[in-house]
């Protein structure tokens, strides 16, 4: 995931060496789309921005998708070889996540389309999950996959009750919920002991600690929908939400001293996601508008260093 801008002296740019993080972008940009909607109706700002961001999202999933789809079909090789890395394999669900969101940016508006793109996330995210579990199962697991981006096909399963609920779906909302849920209790304390006894994660991989907010914040939001009420097990989430979001503050200085790479983009999704718990949990106003702009920030700053590396050829290069 160690994405410089500053291109390889001697490999010529080639589709077969285009990143599979990079298919979490649509994740982030549509998190930030979904809190500005959640913005504009908690705190009266504009609802264009948010459905503008949507927009985006939906281009850059589109665009994304179809560059892999075509790296898939030009470069088995090198997709099947990214694919079986015990730490990238987890952003094979990235996109079944992006579809998620882009369901619920569309369901207010189609809603008929909405309920269908989420039941197509739902069932191929369901079967990259089963996938990897199969894979540790199996035997063919690594110690190496221990690291934050493992959790990310289980905040997908967390996620889909977020939207699940207002479309309909409650019963499959309650077991995506317990799915995700519960393996995310089951892998945690093997990601803290990972961290406290080591090895270390590597500087290239530290932002990826940020995805450690995503699964308490968007659980508060699915079990808020699931139970239909604010109090009780969704404020023990928020809390977690809350201590995790100081600690990862209180870190800033040392990620500032890291440089950019596309783990960076693990940030976005999960401070979008804190600013909509934030809104829809009632915090102060100003607290919910610092969440946001800090999510749109570190949104906006990653976008902008993802183009100067393409721009500079680095994402169609060899990492080194």
């Amino acid at each position: 995931m160690n994405v410089s801008t500053r291109p390889a002296a001697v490999a010529a740019p080639s589709l077969a060496h285009l990143p599979l993080p990079l298919l979490a972008i649509p994740m982030g940009l549509g998190g930030l789309g979904l809190a500005w909607r959640q913005a504009a109706a908690s705190l009266g700002a504009p609802a264009a921005v948010g459905e503008a961001v949507l927009a985006l999202t939906a281009l850059a999933w589109l665009a994304l998708v179809a560059l892999h789809g075509l790296r898939v079909l030009r470069f088995p090789a090198a997709v099947l070889a990214e694919a079986r890395h015990p730490v990238r394999a987890a952003f094979v669900a990235a996109p079944t996540i992006g579809l998620m969101i882009l369901s619920a940016a569309i369901h207010p508006h189609a809603p008929g389309l909405g309920a269908g793109l989420w039941c197509v996330a739902v069932g191929a995210h369901l079967l990259i999950a089963m996938g990897l579990l199969r894979r540790v199962l199996g035997g063919g697991g690594d110690a190496a996959m221990l690291a934050p981006p493992l959790l990310i096909p289980f905040v997908g399963n967390i996620l889909a009750p977020v939207f699940g609920v207002r479309m309909g779906f409650v019963d499959m909302s309650w077991m995506m919920f317990g799915v995700g849920f519960l393996l995310w209790l089951a892998v945690l304390p093997l990601l803290l002991h990972r961290l406290l006894a080591g090895p270390a994660l590597p500087p290239p991989l530290r932002p990826t600690l940020a995805i450690l907010l995503a699964p308490p914040a968007v659980g508060a939001l699915a079990l808020a929908q699931l139970l239909g009420t604010t109090g009780g097990p969704v404020l023990a989430l928020v809390g977690l939400a809350l201590l995790v979001a100081a600690v990862l503050i209180s870190l800033a200085g040392e990620f500032a001293r890291l440089a950019f790479t596309l783990a960076w983009w693990s940030f976005t999704f999960p401070s979008a996601a804190f600013a909509v718990m934030l809104m829809a949990e009632g915090f102060p106003p100003l607290l919910c508008w610092a969440a946001l702009a800090l999510a749109t920030g570190i949104t906006g700053w990653c976008a902008w260093r993802t183009a100067l590396a393409a721009r500079a050829g680095v994402l169609l290069r060899p990492e080194h």
